[in-house]
């Protein structure tokens, strides 16, 4: 069992706020704040800070934790406690309610994006001047901040060294749960606050049965049941989209209905390829969130300095063909479609659409991040972030600029029977397997036995590849040579 924090006091009453941890076991704020505590209380706050910047208020989001927390509210409820969920600004409401509670302490499990770690600040400062302790925990990662760091002391800004000092590090102990259930008594019994609707908050509700979204730990449990049967496979199968490869846990991690250190338990103790490849993808999680910790930056700027100043064309209608699925290249307007449709999209797909919005459209990478943010119910700052600055060259890659995917090669290799293109753009769907990847090479007769006519029932391609390349190429070329000039 991992220590419990040697600075925390023994306090009467604590309270546990709950944010990107919707879970009742291995939860490290909570086991913190019941070892600690005669009597802890627990909330969760509707923050209005964050709810009032989204743009729609069909966010797939709000409903998964919305629903997350009547199943978190059940499971406290059967160990004998229960949640307070309010609806407001965090940064007053929790200062607020530990002052009415007479709690001695805060806990919460740190969050780090940079208007997170910002609100925790003040909500600190607030409970300071009331004479109450605030502890934040470590639990969304397996190693955080300075806690794998370069020989130099500096920390890594490429992914393979990054990852193998992860792994060198990691000991089992870091993998141990915290324990809840067993300082169950510990929980406060008063009654929590009614779970408000998503009417209540302002948003609507968005049908996440009907995507095939089940929200809370029972979800994830059974999402995780299911890949175990078939993780020693996923090397094998997580680059095709149509195949049942990936975990499909993103969303889970992201709200942390299931805890991290399970799952990267799982995959170390497995002895596969397929398990140690999707180890190094819970090690990329890390990785995002400690170049966001140290390089804030980052969510504005690229992290690289010499593409700070990349001179995009951003033609606003080739942006708007991207994001409504009318690019005229099937595997990315599938690919738009499905996270249109779901708010998921496949991982393959997440590198291939975004290459092709900034390097075949010549679309500033923060466009697409910012409609990655928008739309992806997964959508964690750090990833998405990464993600995007990866494909755009800008970020923290060993990869040269001058990779630049291929739409076309891309699709053949990945959905080479053009299974998941018909699934998603089902006017295609009588194309023979030859063209399904470029349906503007079709003769007319051809066209005309597949019932479709490009140009009409289907776009034909908004940019040529090679051309834009080409143009990519060059836009890449002038902040180097600027750089190379200033040396």
């Amino acid at each position: 069992m991992p220590a419990h924090p040697a600075s925390a006091a023994r306090h009467a009453a604590s309270l546990c706020w709950f944010r990107r941890d919707l879970r009742a076991y291995d939860h490290a704020s909570l086991h913190a704040a019941l070892r600690a505590s005669g009597e802890v209380h627990c909330a969760f706050v509707f923050d209005t800070e964050i709810l009032d910047r989204l743009p729609r208020r069909d966010d797939r989001r709000v409903e998964f934790i919305r629903e997350s927390l009547a199943e978190l509210k059940q499971a406290l409820r059967k160990l004998g406690g229960d949640l307070i969920v309010l609806h407001g600004p965090a940064r007053t409401l929790i200062p607020e309610l530990a002052a009415r509670l007479g709690v001695g302490a805060v806990y919460a499990n740190r969050d780090y994006e940079p208007r997170a770690t910002e609100r925790d600040r003040a909500v600190e400062r607030a409970l300071a001047d009331m004479g109450i302790e605030f502890h934040a925990t470590k639990d969304q990662v397996i190693f955080e901040g300075d806690e794998v760091l370069a020989g130099t002391g500096k920390p890594y800004s490429v992914y393979t060294p990054y990852r193998n000092a992860w792994l060198k590090k990691l000991e089992p102990f870091h993998l141990r749960a915290y324990p809840v259930e067993k300082y169950r008594s510990r929980l406060a019994r008063s009654r929590g606050t009614a779970l408000p609707t998503l009417e209540q908050i302002g948003f609507r509700e968005t049908g996440l049965a009907g995507i095939g979204v089940r929200p809370g730990t029972s979800g994830a449990r059974a999402l995780f049941r299911a890949f175990r049967k078939r993780m020693a496979r996923y090397h094998e199968r997580r680059n095709y989209p149509a195949l049942k490869g990936p975990s499909y846990l993103s969303v889970h991690l992201r709200f942390g209905t299931i805890s991290i250190r399970e799952l990267a338990r799982a995959a170390s103790r497995a002895k596969s390829a397929g398990a140690r490849a999707w180890l190094n993808e819970l090690i990329w999680r890390d990785f995002y969130q400690m170049i966001l910790h140290h390089h804030p930056h980052v969510v504005e700027r690229a992290f690289q300095p010499r593409y700070a100043g990349l001179r995009y064309p951003n033609d606003e209608k080739l942006f708007a063909a991207w994001c409504e699925a009318r690019t005229g290249y099937p595997l990315v307007d599938a690919a738009m479609r499905q996270i249109n449709r779901t708010g998921y999209m496949h991982n393959r797909l997440r590198m291939v659409t975004a290459s092709f919005l900034v390097k075949d459209l010549l679309v500033d990478w923060r466009w697409g991040e910012r409609y990655f943010a928008e739309h992806l119910i997964d959508f964690e700052l750090a990833s998405n972030n990464g993600g995007w600055q990866w494909a755009a060259s800008t970020g923290c890659d060993a990869q040269p600029y001058f990779r630049i995917f291929n739409p076309v090669t891309q699709s053949r290799k990945f959905d080479a029977s053009g299974e998941f293109i018909r699934m998603w753009v089902p006017e295609l769907a009588g194309c023979d397997d030859r063209f399904i990847h470029e349906p503007w090479r079709m003769d007319r007769e051809a066209q005309r036995r597949a019932k479709v006519l490009i140009g009409k029932d289907y776009p034909a391609p908004a940019v040529d590849h090679d051309v834009q390349r080409k143009r990519a190429l060059a836009l890449y070329i002038v902040p180097r040579a600027k750089r190379n000039n200033r040396r």
